[in-house]
């Protein structure tokens, strides 16, 4: 059974940072692509930060220079470093595992950015 469990959200203020986990179970995590998403109240999921299994990286505009993606496959594990919070980055943050007629998803962690 594959799993996706995401760890590390929670409220802080604007400027601050926080560093989402994801653990993968039940896949060869090594093979598979990792990204992660997000959904605001109200709007459609969209894309944050993605990491190919030979570690290229990719970003969205409005997080380019803040967000950081890596993963370390020893441990299963893709991570999100997020710095300079702006509360426009308040939203559910899903982990995505991906591969040719495969695609995984995680329950998501809440992000709260606010004073």
């Amino acid at each position: 059974q594959v799993q996706l469990v995401e760890s590390g959200g929670g409220l802080v203020q604007p400027g601050g940072s926080l560093r989402l986990s994801c653990a993968a179970s039940g896949i060869i995590f090594s093979i598979y692509n990792m990204g992660w998403y997000r959904q605001a109240p109200g709007k459609q999921r969209a894309l944050v930060a993605t990491i190919t299994s030979g570690n290229i990286t990719n970003y969205a505009d409005s997080v380019k220079g803040r967000f950081t993606i890596s993963r370390d496959n020893a441990k299963n594990t893709v991570y999100l470093q997020m710095n300079m919070l702006k509360p426009e980055d308040t939203a559910v943050y899903s982990c995505n595992a991906y591969r040719p007629l495969r695609r995984y998803w995680g329950q998501g962690t809440q992000v709260t950015v606010s004073s």
